[in-house]
């Protein structure tokens, strides 16, 4: 299939029109603008994982199983100490994208300038161009009429009609073709190379953007796979993160005795005696003896 190239679809009929023209201006308009939104789209990328970045850093300075120990406390320092990393990685994919901007930057800087010549070129040949037809047409339009009046005057009986007049103004007019034919040439050589520059410029810039997102895309892809390896470092901590061994760690750290208090006993006020079961008894009051309650009976008679 035959490539379709800018130099054979931008003409017009209106020798004077800049329409075909204008459209390869706009089209190269449209193509800067959207090198500047994808600029600002990745700065504002790179924003993104910068603060994502500092707050991982944050996040990794905060308190995290500081009373763990042994294998879990382990494996904890080693999520902070990977949680550091990843965030340091974030930061240097930021500062990579704001390189990757500043490339697309510069590219656009550099064609604008390139663009700048050949378009102040075509301008003033637009004019110069306008100009001319202006003035070929105008020259046409008296010698048209210079005619006419000689028509009507050679069938005029007095023939006093002046020609020379009108040759003159045919002089003039064939010269103001011939200069425009000249113009309408370098017009259109210049209006060839600035097409062909304007399709090389977009041929380059589409395939700039189209590189510099994929670079874009890589710097993602390749974050991803170094954080992962840096998550795999935390992975591998706690497959040697061993529960029982925390356990007995924790025990054998921290052990206060490995006998229960025994139990507390009954003490029998009276005989002294500790009840080997601890079950509590009452207290009897002493026996009295029948003679002494008798006595006691007699001794109290007399006195009644």
């Amino acid at each position: 299939m035959k490539n379709l190239h800018f130099k054979d679809f931008f003409w017009n009929s209106d020798l004077t029109s800049t329409i075909g023209y204008d459209a390869i201006i706009q089209y190269l308009n449209d193509g800067k603008r959207t090198c500047k939104e994808v600029e600002d789209f990745m700065k504002a990328r790179a924003s993104v994982e910068e603060k994502y970045a500092k707050e991982l850093l944050s996040l990794s300075k905060k308190v995290c199983g500081h009373s763990e120990m042994n294998t879990l406390k382990r494996s904890l320092d080693m999520l902070k100490l990977q949680t550091e990393q990843v965030s340091l990685s974030h930061l240097q994919l930021a500062q990579n994208m704001r390189e990757e901007a500043k490339k697309l930057e510069d590219f656009k800087e550099k064609q604008k300038e390139a663009r700048k010549k050949i378009e102040q070129q075509m301008d003033a040949l637009h004019k110069q161009r306008s100009s001319q037809y202006k003035k070929t047409m105008d020259s046409k339009k008296t010698y048209d009429q210079k005619c006419r009046d000689k028509e009507e005057a050679d069938q005029n009986v007095n023939r006093n009609t002046n020609t020379n007049n009108t040759k003159h103004m045919e002089k003039l007019y064939q010269q103001n073709v011939t200069t425009l034919g000249k113009i309408r040439d370098d017009w259109i050589k210049e209006h060839i190379k600035a097409c062909e520059v304007f399709e090389k410029q977009s041929v380059e810039r589409i395939n700039f953007l189209r590189n510099t997102v994929w670079t874009h895309l890589n710097q993602l892809s390749q974050q991803c796979v170094t954080s992962d390896e840096l998550y795999e470092e935390v992975r591998k901590s706690l497959e040697q993160c061993d529960i029982q061994e925390d356990i007995e760690h924790f025990v054998n750290l921290r052990q206060t005795g490995d006998k229960p208090p025994v139990p507390v006993v009954y003490e029998n006020f009276y005989s002294g005696q500790k009840s080997p079961t601890g079950a509590p008894s009452f207290r009897m009051p002493p026996p009295v003896n029948r003679y002494e309650r008798e006595g006691f009976q007699q001794r109290v008679q007399p006195a009644s």
